[in-house]
């Protein structure tokens, strides 16, 4: 049995965890993390899901270590491939023009800028990379975590982590119930939180749809997989609110629950990018998530643009993978959901031209790290959520429910963020709940568990609700959680506090909020008009 000693164990390696990594390595704290998966940066790297940002991200919104992340993506292009020139005369470089985002990117770039930006404390020894390993159990006393145990999945062997800190930036909050920390997890009863948009009843097992993501282009010849054992059972699946199969270009608009018909224009001649403030670009599902432009790029370099699919038809409702004896069999499912949608569009799915299918549609596993072109992991919506000193409610951040569209304020708060309260059809048979958000801050209250002394969420598993964590859940707001842990970590270890010490008292909450400034995580929304 292996033994690691660090100041802080980080378990799981996603985008939050990367984050918080950062912070601690800065401050010259010994880290510990570990990953599942082969590739650290959890939904930009291993699940394949570019960034979902909000329309101000260029400007302001965002911490500055996050900012460097998009930078140094833009400068892994500009010097590693060869770019347009109209391409490399954009300030704010979009290499796949998506639509989702003004940064679509390769998965890989990603995960090589994470690597660099990591990679001096690799070397130093300050930082060791456990992959790929998950966590099996912990030693906890007095509310205090003395050690975690992780398996190392290629060996089998354990491997016993202390530390003084531990984060947990897993996917679905997996250190909550090893450790005995209290969580919620599912649906909270309207009755519990006051939400107009909480369900009547309260349903732990109805959690947001996962979607087994993959990536594609279209070129010459017929690149058809095989076609899937269960094709014509997820061929005849249909929700009740859906209008259509799953298998086809039918999908419920978000906002106003009515079916619509989309479109797919396979390598457009023309490029019909535009300011999302207007039309969220959502309806055509080439462009919505395209990762490469053919247009960014050298004449000739590239003979399709690359797709990463992420639609609504691949969102898996069979049921939760949290707290179940069939997790496995749910993430079979998923992957099997998103496989029979590959096929569907390799040989039935309508064309423009009236024809059926998209034989030359191959799938691109070289971008994703896998032999069958899907990515690594599942896109995990929703984790467990550690019950919290402060736990953000939908009538906190709701317009309507507010009544105005400014900010949303929180006492010691330790960043923001800025998303709508978006939550995809769900295990418990919800239809999409889309609620106009404003911009939000993220309270110091969320980061802190009600008992446990020494363990903080890192990822998706603050203290959130159902509904709240529906904007809270996005690219910028996981890492701005994860590096403002990381931060509060090291606060305390320098000054030998707990985080209940630091979140109860002002003149400490005041201290390490302008730590967090100086650090460039910014705490409140600017004063400006349009909100």
């Amino acid at each position: 049995m292996r033994a690691i000693a660090a100041d802080v164990a980080i378990i799981g390696g996603g985008l939050g965890s990367v984050a918080a990594a950062l912070a601690l390595l800065h401050r010259g704290r010994r880290v510990v993390m570990t990953e599942e998966y082969a590739w650290l940066g959890g939904q930009l790297t291993s699940q394949a899901v570019p960034p979902d940002e909000h329309i101000w991200v260029e400007q302001f919104g965002i911490t500055a270590r996050y900012r460097t992340l998009r930078d140094n993506i833009r400068r892994y292009y500009r010097d590693h491939y060869p770019l347009s020139q109209a391409a490399r005369a954009e300030r704010e470089l979009n290499p796949g023009r998506g639509r989702v985002s003004r940064l679509c990117h390769e998965p890989r770039v990603a995960l090589a800028v994470i690597e660099a930006l990591l990679a001096p404390y690799r070397s130093s020894g300050r930082l060791t990379v456990v992959q790929p390993a998950v966590p099996v159990s912990a030693d906890v006393v007095d509310g205090v975590v003395r050690t975690v145990t992780v398996k190392d999945l290629q060996t089998g062997a354990d491997i016993v982590i202390t530390a003084e800190f531990v984060l947990d930036g897993t996917e679905t909050g997996d250190l909550l119930p090893l450790t005995g920390t209290e969580y919620v997890v599912g649906a909270e009863a309207r009755s519990d939180t006051g939400e107009p948009s909480a369900a009547e009843v309260a349903d732990p097992a109805n959690v947001q749809s996962i979607a087994w993501c993959f990536t594609f282009d279209h070129v010459a010849g017929d690149h058809t997989i095989e076609r899937p054992a269960d094709y014509d059972q997820w061929r005849s699946f249909e929700l009740p609110f859906w209008g259509a199969p799953m298998l086809s270009f039918v999908a419920p608009n978000p906002r106003t629950l009515v079916p619509e018909q989309r479109t797919m224009i396979v390598n457009p001649d023309q490029d019909n990018s535009g300011d999302p403030r207007f039309d969220a670009g959502d309806q055509d599902l080439w462009q919505f998530r395209r990762i490469a432009a053919r247009q960014t790029f050298a004449d000739g370099l590239y003979d399709s643009d690359i797709v990463l699919a992420n639609w609504p038809q691949l969102d898996y409702v069979g049921g939760s993978i949290i707290d179940t004896g069939d997790r496995s069999r749910h993430l079979a499912a998923a992957k099997a959901q998103s496989r029979a949608y590959a096929y569907w569009l390799q040989t039935e799915a309508p064309r423009p031209d009236g024809g059926r299918g998209w034989p030359g549609l191959r799938l691109r596993g070289d971008l994703v790290g896998t032999p069958d072109g899907f990515a690594q992991a599942p896109y995990i919506r929703e984790s467990r959520r550690i019950k919290a000193l402060t736990t953000i409610r939908e009538q906190d951040i709701s317009i309507k429910a507010r009544g105005y569209d400014g900010p949303a304020r929180f006492d010691g708060s330790v960043g923001v963020g800025m998303y709508r309260i978006d939550l995809h059809p769900s295990t418990g048979g919800d239809n999409y709940i889309d609620v106009e958000c404003a911009p939000f801050e993220i309270p110091l209250g969320s980061l802190v568990p009600v008992r446990v002394q020494n363990l903080l969420p890192a990822a998706k598993n603050i203290g959130t609700t159902h509904i709240t964590n529906g904007a809270y859940r996005l690219h910028p707001v996981e890492w701005n959680v994860g590096e403002s842990a990381g931060e509060l970590a090291a606060f305390c270890l320098d000054r030998g506090l707990s985080p209940r010490q630091v979140a109860t008292d002002a003149e400490l909450v005041d201290s390490f909020q302008r730590r967090l400034v100086e650090a460039g995580v910014e705490l409140h929304w600017p004063e400006v008009v349009g909100y």
